[in-house]
């Protein structure tokens, strides 16, 4: 699998406010984290890729970071803007940040409201969207914050803001959601701490810290893994195993899930690479079974949940999802946008505003869509979760735009065609 975007943009970013090499291997080379690296170059940053497919940073220093001379594209990347803004937010400068048109349609106000707490200021387009043009603040003032909803993009938002933040900056989540920023934060030798009050987690980051440079071995994309592991167990006689797979449990729920629907997923060679948990995935085909999702676990793999609808058409029975509001402001809503393409192609779906009811086929394919194209609304995933429907199907699935998949897994479809073969 390609490298985990999540580490990957983190990778970047720390890299370039650490003084010194940092050396990163295993990097996602994907559209969107190449967002973060070309945005990180234009504030100061020396990033290279060297013939090996080393990424070499040469950071500036927290508290360093330059003036752009231009807007810095997202292009798609809703994780490069939000994460960005935050580092943005505690340096004197202004930076201007700007989007393709599935980007400049998601709302950054729940980013602009901790972030303008702290004394960023913000004008943007209406809603909060981009273009928006930040004027970060020095010094801001470090603040205690509560997210609202469950927001891994919003709580690393406020711990990077937070490091060149005099005092103790701290982040409530209700609910935890990925953790990758804290551990990396630790491991360039940020002073962080995490403890469990009430059933919530307190994150508190003391500020105007001095980074460390690291060496860093990205571990394989658990979010690239769920499409071919979701393919190998609904297509017979699959038999297949994926290397390398990022199994942090605040990313790790789809598996866990497919295995409550009665998916053979067997974790083989388990070790930990970076302070982080991989092992490779050995996946048989399954006769899945309907269940109800579990709401809690949604943090843990509220990318996943266009592949797992897919998985849900081809179980025995009803699947029941939940508390997924959030996917109706990501790359597109993908609750209704995945509903329209599921249908299309010849399941039984019901759209509830939290959700899908799905009633399986029971493992018979799908009809599949033979005179008509899937719309995927410029949606990297629903591209990829339909193009597994397609595998699973009678007359196969046409998908208007694949170039999308290249923001997160340019290799995706060589990939895909070989384990099919």
């Amino acid at each position: 699998m390609p490298g985990d975007k999540s580490i990957s943009h983190r990778s970047l970013m720390l890299g370039a406010l650490a003084v010194g090499e940092t050396q990163v291997t295993g990097l996602l080379e994907g559209e969107d984290v190449l967002s973060t690296a070309a945005a990180m170059r234009a504030m100061g940053a020396d990033i290279v890729r060297g013939d090996d497919g080393t990424w070499r940073i040469h950071g500036v220093g927290v508290g360093s970071l330059l003036q752009p001379d231009a807007a810095l594209d997202m292009g798609n990347s809703g994780t490069s803007t939000r994460l960005l803004m935050g580092l943005v937010a505690s340096h004197p400068i202004t930076a201007t940040f700007t989007g393709d048109a599935s980007l400049s349609k998601r709302p950054m106000g729940r980013v602009i409201t901790p972030l303008s707490q702290m004394g960023a200021s913000f004008e943007s387009a209406p809603g909060g969207r981009l273009p928006l043009t930040l004027r970060g603040s020095s010094p801001v003032v470090p603040i205690e914050y509560r997210l609202p909803v469950a927001s891994a993009q919003v709580k690393s938002a406020v711990l990077l803001a937070g490091l060149n933040t005099a005092g103790i900056t701290r982040v409530i989540e209700p609910v935890p959601t990925r953790d990758h920023s804290e551990r990396m934060l630790r491991g360039f030798g940020a002073e962080l701490s995490v403890e469990e009050v009430d059933g919530a987690r307190i994150i508190a980051i003391h500020g105007e810290a001095e980074l460390r440079p690291q060496t860093i071995t990205v571990p394989g994309d658990p979010s690239s893994a769920a499409f071919f592991a979701v393919a190998a167990l609904l297509v017979p006689g699959s038999d297949l195993i994926i290397e390398n797979v990022g199994l942090n449990p605040t990313r790790a729920g789809i598996f866990e899930v497919l295995r409550q629907m009665g998916g053979h997923i067997a974790e083989v060679n388990p070790r930990e690479v970076g302070g982080e948990p991989v092992a490779d995935l050995h996946i048989k085909h399954s006769d899945l079974s309907g269940i109800e999702v579990d709401p809690a676990i949604v943090p843990s793999m509220v990318d996943e949940f266009p592949v797992l609808f897919v998985a849900a058409s081809l179980a025995k029975g009803t699947t029941t999802t939940t508390g997924l509001e959030e996917l109706r402001v990501k790359e597109s809503d993908r609750i209704t946008v995945m509903a329209q393409a599921l249908s299309a192609a010849g399941a039984r779906v019901e759209e509830r505003e939290d959700g899908l009811v799905i009633e399986g086929t029971g493992g018979e394919p799908l009809r599949g869509t033979a005179n008509a194209r899937v719309k995927t609304h410029l949606d990297h995933r629903i591209a990829m979760s339909m193009a597994v429907a397609g595998l699973v199907s009678q007359d196969g699935v046409e998908i208007d735009d694949t170039a999308p998949i290249a923001t997160s897994f340019p290799t995706f479809e060589g990939l895909l065609k070989e384990a099919a073969a």
